[in-house]
């Protein structure tokens, strides 16, 4: 899929979307929603109207009452048809424990993205998405069927160090197939390589790899 994030909807807006989708291989509308319920449902219900959304998203955080808001009118909206699936941003990859304690968020990192995971799953959720580090645990907690969407994607450099740029929790692809994540979200080590195309097609061949291995 092509990740349509806010800094592309907000500059090129839903014909972004419309001129990507042409392309095929289908769209995940990273937007990230979080407001009041009624806005979330709004929001959700006019993103599943645009063409070639497979996957979009709300910030967790939000709360049980906005999430369930967003699935309701998603699943009204389609009823009996394929839809696009909605996931929970858990707690961002950029953010490490001290990040989370300056916003008055208590426990581990990993017990309080699983916490916001079952948060999503009871909520009708399809899935979340989460760093690297905490796909085993929430594969776990929530079963085989949840999706698990993952960024902080970082392929090896030489040596084994990994580029992590503003980033605060990452894997390498491989790593992050074999702890059970279902999609990857890659970028920066694709666009801002001096050739992306090979560093795509490398990344491609270590995911595949690490499938078999799964």
């Amino acid at each position: 899929m092509f990740k349509i994030n806010i800094h592309l909807f907000t500059a090129a807006g839903p014909e972004a979307v419309r001129r990507l989708a042409e392309l095929g291989p289908g769209i995940f509308l990273d937007l990230k929603y979080h407001d009041i319920p009624n806005t979330v449902a709004g929001a959700v219900a006019a993103a599943a109207e645009l063409p070639g959304v497979r996957l979009m998203n709300v910030h967790a955080s939000g709360g049980q009452a906005m999430m369930r808001a967003g699935a309701e009118t998603l699943a009204a909206a389609h009823p009996g048809a394929k839809r696009p699936s909605l996931i929970g941003v858990t707690i961002l990859t950029s953010m490490d424990g001290a990040a989370l304690r300056d916003i008055g968020m208590t426990g581990t990192l990993a017990a309080r993205v699983v916490g916001l995971a079952r948060l999503a799953k009871r909520s009708g959720l399809d899935g979340v998405v989460a760093s690297p580090q905490e796909v085993r645990q929430i594969r776990k907690a929530c079963g085989k069927d949840f999706l698990i969407v993952v960024p902080g994607v970082r392929p090896a450099q030489a040596g084994g160090a990994k580029r992590v740029d503003d980033q605060a929790r990452v894997a390498t692809p491989g790593e992050t197939i074999k702890a059970g994540a279902d999609f990857l979200v890659i970028g920066r080590p694709i666009a801002a390589a001096p050739d992306p195309r090979a560093a795509a097609e490398a990344i491609v061949q270590e995911m595949a790899e690490a499938m078999r291995g799964r």
